[in-house]
């Protein structure tokens, strides 16, 4: 996963079995919540990176 500079743009790839997929995604409001990284890595729940996508605040949440 990628986060453009500005925060507006984010990537992600995954293997999707045969082979690797792109996801981008941009907000035209806003800027995706970027956790802080340990060492270079992220490790984030189902729900976390739900929200991530979706633009919402996961910070905010119950759902550490």
């Amino acid at each position: 996963m990628f986060r453009g500079k500005r925060g507006e743009l984010l990537k992600v790839l995954w293997w999707s079995g045969d082979g690797m997929c792109l996801l981008m995604k941009r907000l035209e409001k806003g800027r995706f919540v970027w956790p802080q990284a340990d060492g270079g890595i992220i490790c984030l729940s189902p729900a976390q990176l739900s929200m991530l996508l979706e633009g919402i605040d996961w910070r905010h949440t119950l759902l550490r």
